[in-house]
């Protein structure tokens, strides 16, 4: 295999974005709706989902593990209803990142999304590691996430993003679908950026796993609904000082089954308020920061990817 990595990306002169407003600072928030969608056993996988929970399951592998499937149903059934809450209270826009069939699963949350005017981005049909995906199965998990996603939301998915990462095919088979202005495949800037795909333009905006409430269950994350905010603040002012003259963007990742809980659900309120306080942000969805990128930064045909 070929080793094709861009290390350098815009160097000491990354792009003015002209967010709107001449905003200092995109905000990006990030919905992750996943449960429903995981591994179990009731899908034939096997086994259990052990990840991004409480705690880790403590039933033999192979053996169904009803206490972590309680955990991923508490987002759907009641921390995602908090979340809708918490953002038309203060009528924000959010991107959502659904597994098709978690949606399906709830139709009453996915009304809700289309009512809000939350755009979603597809985050797979169901919430596995495509890395572990032939690259016919990937083919055909794209394509029943797209169908799934269009049938039930009303109108097809702009975006794509995998659970974690993705595989070496990934975007190539997004851009082999068709239809997406955007994947966030990716973590490696602060700033959307083109590729090429088999010669097609492609566009990227990238991802973040640091203000993110997956660290609230993983080892040596956030221990209390206190780091979150003292993390998240410290990232947005320095985002926000920086953007007097290079701007750039910040996402905040969320899960219904995490940042959902009460004891956390209150922390990220505070952040949300702290940045809301502040003028010359732009709190947007990702489709609106893909669409800013096509018009005021159209591929010019120099950026150089992975093919």
């Amino acid at each position: 295999m070929t080793l094709i990595r861009d290390l350098v990306g815009y160097g000491r002169t990354p792009p003015d974005p002209k967010w709107p407003g001449g905003a200092r600072v995109a905000i990006q928030i990030v919905l992750n709706y996943e449960e429903g969608a995981e591994y179990s056993i009731g899908d034939g996988d096997g086994f259990s989902e052990s990840e991004l929970a409480e705690s880790p399951g403590a039933v033999p592998q192979g053996t169904r593990d009803l206490a972590t499937e309680s955990v991923y149903e508490f987002g759907s059934r009641a921390g995602f209803w908090r979340l809708m809450r918490l953002f038309s209270e203060r009528d924000l826009p959010v991107t959502v990142f659904g597994c098709a069939l978690a949606l399906e699963r709830n139709p009453e949350a996915a009304a809700a999304i289309v009512e809000s005017g939350y755009d979603v981005c597809s985050h797979g049909w169901r919430w596995v590691k495509h890395w572990l995906l032939s690259e016919d199965e990937e083919r055909e998990h794209i394509r029943k996430a797209v169908e799934s996603l269009e049938k039930l939301m009303g109108s097809r998915p702009l975006g794509w993003y995998c659970r974690t990462g993705p595989s070496v095919n990934t975007r190539r088979l997004v851009v082999e679908e068709g239809g997406f202005l955007y994947d966030s495949d990716a973590y490696n800037d602060e700033l959307p950026y083109w590729t090429t795909i088999e010669g097609k333009p492609h566009l990227v905006i990238p991802y973040s796993s640091d203000v993110n409430d997956g660290k609230f269950v993983r080892p040596g994350g956030f221990a209390t609904g206190e780091d979150f905010v003292t993390y998240a603040r410290h990232a947005f002012d320095m985002l926000y000082k920086e953007g007097g003259c290079q701007p750039k963007m910040m996402s905040i990742g969320l899960h219904n089954r995490i940042i959902g809980r009460a004891g956390r659900a209150g922390a990220l309120a505070r952040v949300l308020d702290y940045i809301h306080g502040h003028d010359d942000v732009w709190i947007c969805r990702r489709e609106d920061i893909a669409r800013h990128w096509y018009e005021h930064h159209p591929w010019d045909g120099d950026a150089e990817g992975q093919s």
